[in-house]
């Protein structure tokens, strides 16, 4: 007999976990809804650390911006929270920037600022032909995304349209869905400019061999504007903590720390274990990425039988490494110019991105809690954030997997003003050095920055915390559909997969893989399955 009846149990702590809770508890009030966490914090791949001595400035080592422009449900979230919120614990944004002209590009043994990609195009060290030379990497895909698809970049198409013209596209006679994004490229551009624009864009697995149709529209909504993302003054995992302490201030429960396994139907509902106990529910939404599915279906026979929904997406690595210094040193890394007079003036590398070839991919200048870059004084860079076959080379300059390290003691931890009497929700105390980088790694992403900086010195690092999300549970940062599955008929289906009140929602399953917006979409179908409005 079980030891505990809920009417709701999710399982997963993330955005679409704590969401789903909310709106259920909201419209549900006299329904007993719980969350069970198998990890000490709320927030999943959204995880906002503070480095040592630096109050102003937060690492966030999980997901780290959004687009409102594309991406309208965090949007209208946002302001929803905020709306609920008092001024001082509101939900800060500022203008994130990525690629400013004067930042570095190390390729191919060459040194370029980004500007030299457009402005003076014969010193980039790529074979192109005229039509991809003095493009930027991100226009030569949206050309060849046009020539796959004729019509598809028109300005004039919304998001929904575009995914639509993918899914219904056939790429020499062959329907789109069916063929992989890496091929088809390969079709209408030269490898030299495949390798330009994987090089320079700072990602592998975003043009890798994922499915077509939904790469396509994926891309564009992405790199094919001119991006204006937002940043987040406290962190990004700000948004699901707030949510969560709402859903307690309802009536609702958060159990951190609660590993659940041996999913079994029974009668209405489900039973399952978490810490040695019988806990029954009537419903029961699982709230989680591909790998964690995976892993518990080992012990929960009623989710092997849906392992083909399950297995239609692919995760895919994804890894970041902070490193803090005693001053800013890459403002140095600039060059003389001229004003609009004619008189001569030093631009700084200080916000945005450089990027190389080398295994650290991108580094992002940090800014600090309110937007603007630090010019003195204690800094922090996102000294590597890289996806794909890079995260390997990582893994080997760290022991072998394991769980984080306990807390230090001087750090700062991630403001939390959101914690109320109730201690369901344990303080965000997840720390830097809980994520404290190894020694060898420290010393390797030294050496490159210094390389890829063209230094004559050796910058030493204060502090370094890394996170690669292909450990378990999670198996990756994003998932991606894979070629020959139609992702708008399994999106839905995945939702409720059998006539059991068993769901499932996340970011994996969705048209905004990698993405929060992706969360708070399938969220939206599942709230539909209850009668639930995702946003009232």
């Amino acid at each position: 007999m079980a030891e505990e009846n809920f009417d709701i149990a999710i399982v997963g702590g993330g955005v679409s976990g704590v969401y789903c809770a909310w709106r259920l508890k909201q419209e549900r009030p006299h329904d007993k809804i719980a969350v069970f966490e198998a990890s000490n914090h709320i927030g999943g791949r959204l995880l906002s650390v503070r480095p040592p001595d630096i109050p102003d400035m937060v690492a966030e080592l999980g997901g780290m911006r959004i687009l409102p422009a594309v991406q309208p449900l965090i949007t209208r979230l946002i302001a929803d929270l905020n709306q609920q919120l008092p001024q001082d614990q509101q939900i800060k944004l500022y203008d994130f920037p990525v690629d400013e002209p004067q930042n570095i590009a190390f390729l191919r043994g060459v040194y370029l600022r980004l500007a030299d990609f457009t402005n003076d195009p014969a010193k980039v060290p790529y074979q192109l032909n005229f039509i991809d030379q003095g493009q930027s990497a991100g226009s030569v895909i949206v050309n060849a995304i046009e020539q796959i698809v004729p019509g598809i970049t028109n300005p004039s198409l919304n998001e929904e349209q575009r995914r639509q013209m993918a899914q219904q596209a056939e790429f020499g006679g062959v329907p789109l869905y069916k063929q992989g994004f890496w091929n088809v490229l390969l079709r209408v551009l030269t490898g030299e400019a495949y390798h330009y624009a994987e090089d320079v864009g700072g990602y592998d697995s975003t043009l890798c061999n994922w499915n077509a149709a939904d790469a396509i529209p994926w891309y564009l909504s992405d790199f094919g504007v001119s991006p204006e993302y937002k940043g987040f003054s406290n962190g990004f995992q700000q948004v699901p903590l707030t949510l969560a302490q709402l859903f307690q201030q309802l009536g609702g429960e958060v159990r951190l720390e609660s590993s659940v396994s041996n999913i079994v139907s029974k009668g209405d509902g489900f039973e399952f274990q978490v810490k040695g106990r019988t806990i029954a529910a009537k419903s029961l939404i699982l709230a989680m990425p591909r790998r964690s599915l995976e892993l518990l279906a080992v012990t929960s026979p009623v989710l092997q039988e849906i392992q083909p929904l399950i297995g239609s997406v692919t995760p895919r690595p994804l890894f970041k490494l902070f490193t803090t210094y005693d001053s800013p040193w890459w403002r140095n890394t600039g060059y003389a110019s001229a004003n609009a007079k004619g008189e001569p003036t030093y631009v700084a590398v200080q916000s945005g991105r450089s990027v190389t070839d080398l295994p650290v991919r991108q580094t992002y200048y940090w800014p600090k809690s309110n937007g603007q870059p630090a010019t003195q004084g204690h800094a922090m860079l996102l000294a590597s954030y890289d996806d794909g076959d890079n995260t390997g080379f990582w893994d080997g300059l760290r022991a072998k997997r394991r769980q984080p390290r306990g807390a230090g003691l001087d750090v700062a931890p991630l403001a939390d003003p959101f914690i109320g009497e109730d201690d369901n929700v344990q303080r965000n105390e997840l720390t830097w050095h809980q994520y404290k980088a190894p020694r060898m790694m420290t010393e390797e992403v030294t050496r490159q920055l210094t390389v890829m900086h063209s230094l004559n010195y050796t910058p030493k690092v204060r502090n370094a915390a890394f996170r690669d999300w292909g450990d378990d549970p999670y198996g990756g940062g994003w998932n991606s559909w894979n070629i020959g599955v139609k992702s708008w008929e399994v999106k839905r289906r995945i939702v409720q997969p059998t006539d059991l009140p068993l769901y499932i929602c996340g970011e994996a399953y969705s048209d905004a893989q990698g993405w929060v917006e992706g969360a708070l979409q399938t969220a939206g179908y599942l709230l539909e399955k209850f009668g639930v409005l995702p946003f009232h």
